[in-house]
């Protein structure tokens, strides 16, 4: 990626912010009832904190299955994160690509309402790893 050490740190800093912020657009989502848009601000809530865990350590990735393979790659197989975690963050990408992208596609309450704790925890133990 060649990006200079401090401006990775920036870079690094301004993702989880945005993994935090997007985070609760997706809880205000929730609470109006808007499910689909919730289901795609908690991916890409994960999405941005695992993109700074990329750039942390100069990782590239230039689309979204290939953040997921990098995670797996360089995280799940060496036991950084689990492979629990690992699926989730994949599951929530299918979610979120079926919500945006197949017209016939519902989601509901009971499809969001269970991904709101696992995606925060998710996002913190993220945030550990950048930070250890």
């Amino acid at each position: 990626m060649n990006i200079e050490e401090n401006d990775r740190k920036i870079l690094v800093t301004i993702r989880l912010e945005r993994a935090n912020g997007t985070f609760d657009d997706a809880c205000q989502n929730i609470q109006l009832g808007l499910w689909r848009t919730a289901a795609n601000r908690l991916y890409y809530a994960c999405y941005y904190a695992v993109s700074a865990l990329l750039i942390k350590n100069d990782l590239i990735a230039h689309t979204h299955k290939g953040v997921i393979n990098q995670l797996g790659l360089h995280f799940v197989k060496n036991g950084l994160i689990s492979i629990e975690k690992g699926r989730f963050f994949k599951e929530l990408f299918y979610l979120r690509q079926d919500g945006d992208y197949d017209d016939w596609f519902d989601i509901r309450e009971q499809d969001v309402k269970p991904l709101i704790e696992p995606a925060k925890k998710f996002i913190e133990e993220i945030e550990n790893l950048i930070n250890a």
